[in-house]
């Protein structure tokens, strides 16, 4: 199973989104940070905002932030809102096949796909943002990394 461009960057978009919290950022940082293209993270920030994702403001001063805390988005969540077809086999799209009134592999995939949700599912962008991971994201997105909080004050 490969998923599609469209949500490796979706995927790629909140974890920068995420890593440069509390700051917006834009488009362009994203795709160049990424080194891909502005034009297609543009149709994927659409969708991002409409699943309520992203939190876009456009204009001056305008950018974009995450929609809803980091905890709070899944990333199974994310990879079926953006992938358009999950049918793994032309049978699980309403085709059929010579075999299929005996064919067991149709129940076979459909379970390892749910096996893979399930992984999926358990894990959250904040996951994916834990502090030591998210120091190196920083430094690796071209962010400053985050500061830690003063306790004291």
């Amino acid at each position: 199973m490969r998923l599609t461009c469209f949500t490796d960057y979706a995927l790629r978009t909140l974890i920068y989104l995420g890593t440069a919290e509390p700051r917006q950022s834009s488009i362009a940082e994203v795709a160049r940070a990424y080194g891909i293209s502005e034009n297609h993270l543009v149709k994927v920030v659409h969708q991002l905002g409409r699943l309520g994702l992203v939190r876009t403001t456009r204009g001056r001063g305008g950018g974009l932030r995450l929609g809803k805390a980091a905890a709070e988005i899944r990333i199974g969540e994310v990879v079926r809102a953006t992938e358009e077809d999950l049918a793994l086999v032309q049978c699980f799209a309403g085709g059929s096949c010579a075999i299929t009134p005996a064919c067991r592999l149709r129940n076979v995939l459909g379970e390892a796909l749910a096996a893979f949700f399930a992984v999926l599912d358990r894990y959250t962008l904040a996951d994916l943002l834990e502090p030591h991971a998210g120091r190196d994201l920083a430094g690796l997105l071209g962010l400053e990394p985050p500061q830690p909080v003063d306790a004291s004050a």
